[in-house]
């Protein structure tokens, strides 16, 4: 999730290597059914990693493990397929 201290700096949207991030209307947005966290493609979540203030927690309303997010990217690159 990208919380209120968002700056729309429009770093994370293109990091993002399943187009989860989008601009919402007054900050980004994350898609949760896209995002993966970046399982499958990165070891960490990219947009964490380039976000300048820091305003990208884990949305504690959607947990998910390793094995759920692997199963969502697997599910993801069959769509793109």
């Amino acid at each position: 999730m990208i919380t209120d201290e968002c700056i729309n700096c429009d770093v994370c949207e293109s990091e993002c290597p399943n187009d989860a991030i989008s601009a919402g209307e007054e900050i980004y947005v994350i898609d949760p059914q896209q995002c993966t966290e970046c399982v499958g493609h990165f070891d960490k979540p990219q947009c964490q990693n380039v976000c300048p203030v820091d305003c990208i927690p884990l949305n504690p309303d959607v947990v998910e493990s390793r094995e759920q997010l692997q199963e969502k990217y697997a599910r993801l690159m069959a769509i793109k397929a």
